[in-house]
């Protein structure tokens, strides 16, 4: 996302969002963040002609941030906004390490019901095979061949 459409969503100014940057730039490495080439400017501002309001242009090249730049963004800038991100993200994590535990434990419980099950395979094969024979007694065999 571009610098201006970030600091929008953070209500902030673009010009406040920028001087963040450069006072954090240690937490902006290329990965998060980076500046567009004047071509690159240019296409852009082309691109939203349409919009742009009279008289409106690039003064500075804009940054572009990568959704692990924006995060950051959340942590370095002081607006209402920008800090009830930076909560909501970290309560996410909070929430998604809680998961995964939760998960672990069961994956772990069903491992051991799994031991303790399979050691009892043959017996509860025999069992069946024993309910079997029993289903199919002698006297129903011999009635069956005594009606041919």
């Amino acid at each position: 996302m571009l610098d201006q459409d970030l600091a929008e969503r953070y209500g902030v100014s673009t010009k406040a969002l920028n001087q963040a940057v450069r006072r954090n730039k240690n937490r902006f490495p290329q990965d998060f963040m980076f500046q567009l080439n004047w071509e690159d400017t240019t296409e852009l501002l082309r691109s939203q002609f349409v919009t742009l309001k009279q008289g409106r242009h690039y003064k500075y090249r804009p940054f572009a941030f990568t959704e692990h730049g924006a995060l950051m963004l959340a942590n370095v800038l002081n607006s209402v906004r920008a800090i009830q991100v930076s909560i909501f993200v970290v309560r996410t994590f909070i929430r998604l390490r809680q998961e995964v535990s939760t998960q672990r434990e069961f994956l772990q419980r069903l491992l051991e019901f799994e031991r303790k099950v399979s050691g009892h395979d043959a017996e509860i094969k025999a069992i069946f095979e024993a309910l079997r024979q029993m289903m199919v007694s002698p006297q129903s065999e011999g009635m069956v061949g005594s009606s041919d």
